[in-house]
């Protein structure tokens, strides 16, 4: 059974670790789908797709990985052309791991299950606040996974934030 978690993880946090995490108990194969990828960078999307691929594959171990293949999903106007593009870009799935409503209401029109996940420090564990921390040079470093961590410092993620 296959299964695709959508998220913007804009950064990749912990709260989104346990999140594979809890999908991978749930099937086979996990597509991970990064939102707004089409979106160029700006104060609330401020790392590309490419950047955000590159923070999920640094944070999670080999094992992991051969069980994840990650898919850019563009943001469209309209929400039934937005599902047709996933139905174009990500093979078949099972299952679709989302606490959006939105989503939730679009996929319960279809035969998909969807399963919630269950939050991990909500009131911490969002990029919003995580953003935040950094910009007001607040400690921020234990709400990501070490890959991210080391890819926020390496790229100078701070300077970026402020200048957005």
């Amino acid at each position: 059974m296959d299964g695709l978690l959508i998220g913007r993880f804009q950064p990749f946090h912990l709260g989104h670790l346990e999140a594979l995490r809890f999908a991978l108990t749930k099937v086979d194969k996990l597509w991970v789908g990064l939102g707004s990828s089409n979106k160029p960078v700006e104060k609330n999307n401020p790392f590309t797709a490419e950047e955000r691929k590159e923070m999920i594959l640094s944070s999670i171990d080999d094992l992991m990985k051969e069980k994840i293949s990650i898919y850019f999903i563009p943001d469209v106007d309209n929400h039934v052309k937005w599902i047709q593009s996933i139905d174009a870009i990500v093979p078949k799935f099972d299952v679709l791991f989302s606490n959006d409503e939105l989503t939730k209401h679009l996929y319960s029109k279809r035969t998909t299950q969807v399963v919630s996940i269950p939050f991990l420090k909500r009131d911490r564990l969002s990029g919003t606040n995580i953003r935040d921390l950094i910009i007001s040079d607040q400690k921020w470093e234990d709400l990501v996974p070490e890959g991210t961590r080391n890819f926020l410092i390496k790229t100078n993620a701070k300077e970026r934030l402020k200048n957005l």
